[in-house]
């Protein structure tokens, strides 16, 4: 029902209002209501040193500053509501200049101001053990990685309400690894001064202009902010990330990315020079050179080289795509985590393009070949899932590398800001014809502009336009000659649109009362339409389906919930339907749709094996226990149940210490976590008795191994019977699926302790069930027995395959997706092997002499026999012959292959040691063993048993090819015993 005229002029004067207290910042609103001229007269928070001379000498703190040096718990943002009139001493005028007029001539300005700014001093405990520790940051943003790498979004509803500008302090982050130590050293000097002035080395700091130009360049910053050498130019700019909204694909379908919520995106005015104009001095070889990409790289130091990638040169010349190299962010000098001291700003584009830390520009014929550029930002087909990802390939790598997939342009999206996740609405005394506002933001990409914004009451059957309010386009008023922040206003001629767009739309009550949800898509002026469907990759990016908030109907009020939160303990109505059961991918987000006929697989309830013996009545005190926690008679507690370990000390898999280890103990979380079904079934067996309800609740609420086992000045790290933590302090990328985790321990002189051929129990808390612990067996590739201070764990990290059924890995994801900085529970060691070198080994406790060793493995079963190899290969004294089979199906599959290498040529004399790999799905130009470790291979490679019993083989790989290959063997004639499986 339409409005009278009257009523709708009402309306539209109060939206506008509305769109005022977005525009500009808190506070300001409020006075621009009673005086349309202060809105004129505010000015951002004066902590930076980036105006005129003539403006500096009238400058003060500003009083709307925030300063949570003084508490990290106080999350709000201190405004007065009688701010920046004329009359105001305290806050100096806007730092506008006009060319037209003397420098003291101030104008007023029609456009918004940066938000008041926080002047951040105090670094946030979570930070304190990363390498962070010396960069100050807003503990209001939502970390999306743990505490490292620093990967951010503001609270939706904050962000929103700062308007059209965002502070620098609550702007989004996406950091692939620390801070450079240049930029995190200069910044812990300077940060604690007033004026927040740039370290010299910052100034200094140069970046290069080359390739295929006919006049490289190198500029320093100060160059570049000296105006008699380069045009500085200031303008708006809405940069977001491409993995915006990701968790809602995540909660779809786990993608091989983190979950940003919507708050993934954020708008700055930035300063500093034209990439047209720095490229033009340099004279790109377009005809001559054939340039065609503009690369450009960061100074940070990664897993897989610096960060990287590119554009094209068409785009970085021409001034209407605005490239920018920028040195100042809403007129302060960068945050650490946004680039200091310079970096590049590509307006339209995903924000991964705008690198961070510039050290060098690059013009070259093809597009980057950085890492970063090749295996992130893309949008490979939605074929294409986790596991395929990370297969080494040549087919996988060129999907990779098709540029067809690249992202560079945004696509066009909006999200409801209005109501909020969880916000109530009272129906109770409202009057009939009382409406609610619907607000939220929207972008395009590429320049382009949204024009229409819909809005649905009833699923997309009728839609109804929202109003659309371009705060950009006052920017485009300014005076001809304007300057901003040390920059010309370089807006007013360009028709692109380089921000974000503010919708709202009043709805009745009565209507929001009959609905069960409220969606909404936009359209740019390419026409370009948001879809209703998701369109799921594997690396969760630009996610733009309609975005609905469902409505719940509680007696007489409304209850709104958005699809998701960022934050992983958080839900929305996503995660909730997926816990019930619906399927998010039936084209109605999870309903049923009525009259439709569904295929409900029906869950098998779980069969529960039984561990206990019936006849079993015998009640067991803790003094009994306690009699029996040594390396004799061994008994432990699972489920408040005592079992004998000791008929099981030689057959153990994991050797008698996995039993001895766990003696006196409850070991319940351990022995459910990593026992099969199998294991299980044989419990009743060694069931002895039930512990006593007291001694079971003082074994819970005390320790029964010696204190002396946790001091963290102890000289050897893992101990049998306790867990212990190390800190996560790096992840090395090895392969796409496979990563080497180092660990800190607790004082540098401390060694693993962990013999030759051991393994080590890790464990971690689960992501899904807080209250309960992941437990798995590795062998590290660290060398146990002399190395100090440092744990290396190489996994493979086995995801979740394309079909939502079919489940990866728990433990390596949930090792995956862990923080830098967190602790990690480490427990040993244990095995039944231990080579004590020289060709003396033992198995379970007894001891034999070998002179051969047959090594066969797969995949990341390579590790125990890297450890192998390394003691034998290493200790010239060693005669052992040690020959390893290392089986996978692509040569990039192959883990450790120059390590492994290395020692066949440090081991004496030459021949005593030697490698082969085989592969069952081999390349052109392999040169190695073609086909599976299978029997005729072995026949050949391994041969007949050795009746001298002085050859042992050690296998290590997946369960299928260890059964092979033992039935294999046991057919050519080797004993069990000759036989050991890791």
């Amino acid at each position: 029902m339409e409005a009278p005229a009257l009523e709708h002029q009402i309306l539209e004067s109060e939206r506008q209002q509305k769109f005022t207290s977005l525009i500009l910042p808190n506070g300001a609103a409020a006075a621009a209501e009673k005086n349309p001229m202060a809105a004129a007269d505010y000015c951002p928070s004066d902590n930076d040193n980036d105006i005129d001379n003539d403006l500096a000498s009238t400058r003060t703190a500003s009083p709307t500053t925030t300063d949570f040096s003084s508490s990290s718990d106080d999350h709000s943002t201190e405004t007065s509501d009688n701010l920046h009139s004329s009359n105001n001493t305290s806050c100096p005028p806007s730092p506008i200049t006009t060319t037209a007029t003397s420098s003291s001539l101030i104008s007023k300005p029609s456009y918004p101001l940066p938000p008041p700014s926080t002047r951040l001093t105090t670094i946030l405990p979570i930070d304190l053990k990363t390498p962070d520790h010396l960069i100050p940051r807003d503990p209001r943003l939502i970390r999306l990685t743990g505490s490292h790498p620093f990967n951010v979004e503001p609270p939706l509803t904050a962000l929103f309400e700062h308007g059209f500008l965002t502070p620098q302090n609550l702007h989004y982050v996406r950091n692939h690894g620390p801070v450079p130590t240049s930029v995190a050293t200069a910044t812990a000097t300077t940060t604690i001064n007033e004026e927040e002035e740039v370290d010299d080395s910052l100034l200094n700091w140069e970046f290069t202009v080359e390739g295929l130009v006919e006049h490289p360049l190198t500029i320093t910053v100060r160059e570049l902010m000296d105006a008699s050498k380069w045009d500085n130019v200031t303008y708006p700019v809405t940069l977001v990330c491409a993995g915006n909204r990701r968790k809602e694909q995540n909660v779809l379908r786990k993608s091989k990315g983190f979950s940003w919520g919507a708050g993934g995106l954020s708008t700055a005015l930035w300063t500093g020079v034209g990439l047209s104009e720095i490229l033009a001095k340099a004279k790109p070889l377009t005809k001559k050179g054939g340039a065609r990409y503009v690369c450009f790289e960061g100074a940070d130091q990664l897993p897989n080289g610096t960060y990287g990638t590119s554009v094209k040169l068409a785009w970085a010349m021409d001034p209407h795509k605005g490239i920018m190299v920028a040195h100042k962010m809403n007129g302060e000098n960068l945050h650490p985590d946004h680039g200091r001291p310079v970096r590049v700003v590509v307006p339209g584009q995903i924000g991964g393009r705008s690198v961070k830390w510039l050290k060098r520009i690059v013009v070259t014929k093809g597009p980057s070949e950085n890492w970063y550029h090749v295996f992130d930002n893309r949008v490979l087909p939605t074929t294409v899932g986790p596991e395929e990802s990370g297969e080494k390939t040549e087919e996988m790598e060129r999907v990779w590398r098709d540029e067809r997939y690249a992202i560079y342009d945004l696509n066009v999206n909006s999200v409801i800001c209005e109501p909020g996740h969880g916000e109530v609405v009272s129906l109770r005394g409202k009057e009939e014809g009382e409406t609610y506002r619907l607000r939220g933001y929207a972008y395009a990409g590429g320049g382009r502009r949204v024009t229409r914004l819909e809005v649905t009451l009833d699923q997309g059957k009728s839609w109804r336009l929202a109003g659309i309010e371009y705060p950009e386009d006052r920017y485009r008023e300014a005076q001809d000659g304007e300057e901003l922040f040390g920059g010309r206003l370089d807006v007013s001629w360009r028709e692109s649109c380089f921000c974000w767009c503010f919708w709202d739309l009043e709805i009745p009550l009565s209507e929001l009362r009959e609905a069960k949800d409220v969606c909404i898509r936009a359209m740019d002026e390419s026409l370009a339409l948001q879809p209703k469907e998701m369109y799921w990759s594997v690396l969760g990016m630009m996610n733009n389906p309609w975005f609905r908030v469902v409505i719940h109907h509680e007696g007489d009020t409304l209850r709104f919930e958005h699809p998701t939160q960022p934050m992983l303990t958080s839900d929305g109505w996503m995660d909730r339907v997926k816990k019930e059961g619906g399927n998010l991918a039936n084209g109605f987000w999870g309903e049923k749709v009525p009259g439709a006929e569904e295929n409900v697989v029906k869950q098998e309830p779980v069969k529960e094996i039984s561990m206990v013996d019936d006849k079993v009545t015998r009640l067991i005190t803790l003094e009994e226990l306690r009699q029996h926690d040594g390396e004799e008679e061994p008994w432990f507690v699972v489920n408040g149940q005592v079992y004998d370990g000791t008929p099981f000390l030689e057959g153990h898999p994991g050797g008698a210490a996995s039993i001895t280890g766990a003696a006196g103990q409850d070991v319940t979380d351990e022995f459910l976590a990593i026992h099969s079904e199998n294991a299980k079934a044989m419990m009743p067996t060694y069931h002895i008795g039930t512990l006593t309800p007291s001694a079971l609740a003082a074994l819970k609420s005390s320790s029964t191994s010696d204190p002396a086992l946790s001091d963290p000045n102890r000289p050897i790290f893992l101990q049998s019977k306790t867990w212990n933590s190390a800190i996560l302090t790096s992840k090395e990328s090895v392969s796409p699926d496979t990563k080497i985790f180092h660990f800190t321990l607790s004082h540098p002189a401390q060694s693993i302790g962990l013999p030759v051929g051991q393994h080590l129990m890790m464990r971690l808390p689960d992501p899904a069930k807080p209250t309960e612990s992941i437990i798995r067996a590795y062998t590290p590739i660290s060398d146990g027995t002399s190395e100090r201070g440092t744990l290396r764990v190489l996994v493979k990290i086995y995801y979740d395959s394309p079909t939502e059924d079919i489940k990866g890995g728990q433990m390596t994801q949930a090792l995956d997706a862990l923080a830098l900085g967190k602790a990690v529970e480490f427990k040993g060691p244990v095995g039944k092997f231990v080579y004590q070198g020289r060709g003396v080994c033992s198995v379970n406790g007894r001891e034999r002499k070998v002179k051969r060793f047959v090594m066969i493995c797969g995949g990341s079963g390579v590790t125990p026999i890297y450890q192998v190899l390394r003691a034998v290969a290493v200790d010239d004294q060693d005669g052992t012959e040690c020959l390893v089979l290392d089986g996978n199906r692509v040569e990039g599959d192959i883990l450790m292959k120059r390590e492994l290498d290395e020692l066949v040529e440090r081991a004496k004399p030459e021949g005593r040691c030697r490698v082969k790999y085989t592969l069952s799905r081999p390349g052109e130009e392999w040169t190695g063993l073609r086909g599976r470790l299978d029997k005729t291979m072995l026949e050949r490679e391994v041969g007949e048993g050795d009746l001298r019993e002085e050859t042992m083989v050690l296998l290590c790989g997946p369960e299928g090819m260890q059964n092979m290959v033992r039935e294999v063997l046991k057919g050519l004639g080797w004993k069990d015993e000759d036989v050991l499986v890791f």
